[in-house]
């Protein structure tokens, strides 16, 4: 029997040590106008919205997979800061493999805030209009979602950072939903006197619509949560988780807003 044929993208913006197994692709995102990192495959080619990654983040990765990696039965995303941790390091082919033989779908664990909603964390830390919109543009287009979208905003905990693996053809129909919903958000909103930082609220939403989505695949009875694995992830660089914590009590407590990735 053939084995499927999984590609993970790993997500990059420059030089960084990619996980030695054939199942990773290094993508270099945002490639659009600049030169060409050895050994990365480049978000700029094929249908693609490289010189969107200034708001998009990592999801232009995504989109290049969408419309690019026909021949993967399996497609996923991960960071060059953040991967699927397996029992020695970064999670290797075979324990993809192993583990799709029992689940459909690949998250991270989930990430708890406890003392915040999805909701509230992101209206303390970024823009009320941003995710207030998105509901709009949710019940507007994808009407049987809302209920969806509302329970997912009242939860403390969501599956975070756009990772993910899933067979392609469910792949293409969440990429589908999410950049339909993520073109009107965009055009609806603008990015006119927001810094760097905050032009990247696409990315941040699409992390929260990844939750509702499969949320809706769950109560639809597409999938069933014995078809989820939820697998930890594991940071390539030092976390400060000091003024991560700070900075979450500041936005609660302080009504200070996120001015840079922490």
């Amino acid at each position: 029997m053939t084995e499927p044929v999984v590609t993970i993208m790993v997500a990059s913006h420059k030089p960084y040590p990619m996980p030695d197994d054939a199942i990773y692709l290094p993508l270099q995102v945002g490639a659009a106008g600049n030169e060409t990192i050895p050994g990365f495959t480049r978000d700029d080619t094929g249908d693609n919205i490289s010189d969107k990654n200034d708001m998009y983040c990592e999801l232009t990765g995504l989109y290049w997979g969408w419309h690019n990696l026909s021949g993967s039965d399996y497609i996923g995303l991960v960071h060059y800061r953040r991967l699927f941790r397996g029992r020695n390091g970064a999670i290797t082919g075979k324990e993809v493999l192993k583990t799709l033989e029992t689940h459909r779908i690949i998250v991270t664990s989930k990430r708890r805030y406890f003392i915040e909603t999805l909701y509230s964390h992101y209206v303390h830390t970024h823009a009320a209009e941003e995710i207030d919109k998105t509901r709009d543009i949710v019940k507007w287009m994808y009407p049987s979602y809302i209920g969806d979208y509302d329970k997912v905003m009242e939860r403390t905990w969501g599956y975070m950072f756009n990772m993910f693996v899933m067979p392609k053809d469910m792949a293409d129909r969440y990429c589908s939903w999410l950049f339909s919903i993520l073109d009107e958000l965009t055009a609806a909103i603008g990015t006119e006197e927001r810094s760097d930082f905050d032009r990247r609220y696409p990315g941040r939403i699409g992390e929260l619509l990844f939750n509702c989505w499969l949320e809706h695949q769950l109560d639809s009875g597409i999938i069933t949560r014995r078809n989820i694995c939820e697998i930890p992830f594991m940071y390539t660089e030092k976390v400060n988780h000091i003024e991560k914590a700070w900075g979450f009590l500041r936005a609660k407590y302080g009504g200070v807003k996120q001015e840079k990735s922490i």
